[in-house]
């Protein structure tokens, strides 16, 4: 009697970001699909709701108007963190660079700061992509919690984690760290629409 031949246990597959894009050049998503790679994992995300909507297009108007030409804001697009993630937040703050970044996607040594704003998926940010942001040593992370009402900053990244957190209601005026001199954004402004 030959002894009984065990089948490997299943295995997890986890994608390259060369994979994730032959994936999207053969058809694989839809041209409306909403997805990311985050540590290897491709995750549909949810539509975006006119509140987070609403609240991505303040973030870029604060930027854009306070900060000149010391930054350039990036809005959903992707960001490079290593070979195997490349998340799309809602505002990335980049260093200036000569093409605008047309010769490839922004790494995390270009980016100044991150802002995730979480209507529904504040556990997701909080808990996948945050420390992603870290371990790829991304200075600064907003997550703008809009059920909350408050922006949760993530500074001095240490591993998968950061050093630093602290909460900000609407009264609250907020820096950008990695800006010298930059301007105080007000909370409440970036909550809410407010003059």
């Amino acid at each position: 009697m030959s002894p009984l031949t065990k089948a490997p246990a299943p295995r997890e597959r986890r994608f390259t970001v060369d994979e994730y894009y032959r994936m999207g050049e053969a058809g694989v998503f839809d041209e409306d699909d909403r997805v990311e790679l985050l540590d290897g994992h491709i995750y549909v995300m949810s539509p975006i709701g006119s509140e987070h909507a609403a609240c991505v297009r303040r973030l870029n108007r604060l930027f854009q108007s306070r900060l000149g030409g010391r930054g350039l804001v990036s809005v959903q697009n992707p960001v490079r963190l290593a070979d195997d993630s490349e998340p799309e937040p809602d505002v990335v703050l980049l260093r200036p660079h000569d093409d605008g970044y047309a010769s490839e996607h922004p790494g995390p040594e270009e980016v100044t700061m991150v802002v995730e704003v979480a209507d529904t998926s504040l556990s997701f940010d909080r808990d996948v992509k945050l420390p992603l942001y870290a371990e790829a040593g991304i200075p600064e992370v907003w997550l703008v919690d809009l059920e909350a009402s408050v922006i949760h900053v993530y500074r001095d990244p240490n591993g998968d984690d950061y050093h630093t957190h602290t909460t900000h209601d609407p009264d609250a005026e907020l820096e950008v760290a990695g800006l010298s001199d930059g301007p105080l954004l007000p909370a409440a402004k970036i909550l809410r629409a407010s003059d």
